[in-house]
């Protein structure tokens, strides 16, 4: 029985995993299901999916040697369950999008730029468009929209973007661009639900998970943030180095170290893994930190880092308001909170050590000067917002896959 609802289907690919997400287009956009297909390319590839609607949790079995058969096998999975048949559009998370500030609907030209870029950001890019093309192939009727990671940053001056190379690099586009901008979206949109005049002041906004980075908004407008011309600048992150002296690259390449070897060190031999030596997450390395000096030194990195561009973010906004915790070390680690907003008594920052610890929405005092929230991230619902947007303004009829 084919379904009687019409979707909007979110997909969110990566190097080795593919993210998904499908909603109702009612009003609320009800989350209907989301689920992962991850270990892509390696043995025992894990496809699971969470029915929200039925909080039903299903494990399925997948053969997926590369990305092509992972996307394959979702679509397939899709049309099993009968979801197919109602899917109005997908919304495409594009890690990297230059400087289009808005999402767009994908077409011939924009396919044409992806590829184009596509070496800026390896482990991302090429997914992103694989899959792109797998719906156009099967789908060729169905609307599919980028919403870019890369807008919220598009407001960034001149001076924030500029590295001091030669001009015709940056004429060539090597700049900085800023990522998890749909994130920082998010967030600015439920800062403003819950304060109109906060959302308008001085924000920095941190979100601290596997990747990680923070941003600096004023006035709703974003005017810097960490990452740079890829997603592995800025902080030092789970598996990325973050920033480093481009000596070091040289040192390396002289040592024998190739273009792709040297990738592949900075982007998934690095940061907390390459610095503890044995573990990427967050909660493993705080759990081992007293008997680890390895996983206690990852630890002090991360925070010393991050409150060191909380120090530098607030001489640029000229003051702080607001500070923001989000993403899955930012939302769930309330110690490493805690040894970042240690010490900033002189920006008027005081915690709640009780609604700290609990994780609550505010974990700042009633008397703190500097309001400091945790709020959970949603890219796929802030996709799925704008897909709907951009499907109804397309004036384009309902098409079902």
């Amino acid at each position: 029985m084919k379904s009687v609802h019409q979707h909007i289907l979110i997909i969110n690919g990566g190097s080795s995993s593919l993210k998904f997400a499908l909603y109702n287009t009612d009003k609320k956009l009800e989350n209907v299901l989301f689920g992962q297909i991850s270990r892509i390319g390696l043995d025992n590839p894990e496809f699971t999916v969470t029915h929200n609607l039925s909080n039903k949790k299903a494990q399925i079995t997948i053969n997926s040697t590369n990305f092509n058969e992972a996307a394959e096998g979702l679509i397939e999975w899709l049309k099993e369950q009968n979801y197919d048949d109602g899917i109005k559009c997908v919304g495409h998370r594009i890690v990297h999008g230059m400087e289009h500030s808005i999402p767009e609907i994908i077409d011939e030209h924009l396919l044409t730029e992806l590829h184009k870029i596509m070496e800026y950001d390896p482990d991302h890019l090429p997914a992103e468009i694989e899959m792109i093309a797998l719906f156009k192939k099967q789908f060729p009727n169905l609307l599919q929209v980028a919403c870019f990671d890369t807008s919220f940053h598009t407001t960034m001056p001149k001076y924030a973007k500029t590295f001091a190379i030669p001009k015709k690099y940056y004429n060539q586009g090597v700049k900085r661009y800023g990522f998890h901008g749909i994130s920082y979206s998010y967030l600015m949109k439920e800062l403003k639900k819950q304060n109109g005049e906060e959302a308008d002041g001085k924000i920095i906004l941190a979100h601290l998970g596997n990747g990680a980075s923070l941003a600096a908004v004023k006035k709703g407008k974003c005017i810097d943030t960490s990452m740079g011309f890829t997603p592995t600048g800025g902080i030092v992150m789970s598996t990325r180095s973050g920033d480093l002296d481009p000596g070091v690259a040289w040192y390396l390449m002289q040592k024998g170290l190739d273009a792709e070897e040297f990738n592949d060190v900075i982007n998934h031999q690095s940061g907390l893994l390459g610095i503890s030596g044995y573990s990427s997450d967050m909660q493993d390395l705080l759990k081992h930190q007293k008997s680890n000096k390895d996983a206690a030194l990852a630890i002090e990195i991360f925070c010393y880092q991050i409150k060191k561009t909380i120090g530098a973010y607030t001489a640029t906004l000229n003051g702080l308001d607001v500070l923001v915790f989000s993403g899955g070390i930012g939302e769930n680690a309330p110690l490493v909170r805690k040894r970042i907003c240690e010490g900033f008594d002189y920006l008027g920052i005081e915690l709640d050590a009780g609604k700290n610890a609990k994780s609550k929405r505010i974990i700042s005092t009633k008397t703190s000067k500097v309001k400091v929230y945790v709020i959970p991230t949603d890219e796929e619902i802030m996709i799925a917002k704008l897909t709907k947007k951009l499907y109804i303004k397309s004036n384009k009829p309902a098409c079902s896959v």
